[in-house]
């Protein structure tokens, strides 16, 4: 039974990055181009938020009780973009210090037009 729940988490989790707007989003803020991206993409929440705030709205004036899952995907989205523009940010921060290392030992190791060998 547990391999079952497991196979079929794996198949939707597989699906949903795949075939969902705000994961395929999140998947390519992800990327290294993408980093620097992540902390607009935050902004993407507010309409999340303003969405299951209408939702809500819609629910109290009467609609289908089952309008609380969108809701709740709508919150989830929401935190999902949040969440991914900080661990982003913190990412490009130390991407950039990684390539300013890099960028600092190969301009070391690398002669000048200006200067000589020393022993040639």
């Amino acid at each position: 039974m547990f391999r079952l729940i497991w196979i079929i988490s794996i198949y939707v989790r597989s699906f949903m990055r795949r075939f969902m707007p705000s994961n395929i989003a999140i998947t390519a803020l992800r990327t290294r181009g993408g980093l620097k991206w992540a902390a607009p993409a935050m902004l993407l929440a507010v309409p999340y938020l303003y969405a299951a705030s209408f939702v809500t709205v819609l629910i109290n004036d009467g609609a289908s009780k089952l309008f609380y899952v969108v809701s709740l995907a709508c919150i989830w989205n929401a935190l999902k973009f949040i969440a991914n523009g900080i661990m982003c940010t913190g990412l490009l921060v130390r991407v950039r210090l990684h390539e300013r290392r890099l960028r600092r030992s190969i301009d070391e190791l690398t002669v000048q037009p200006t200067e000589q060998i020393v022993g040639v």
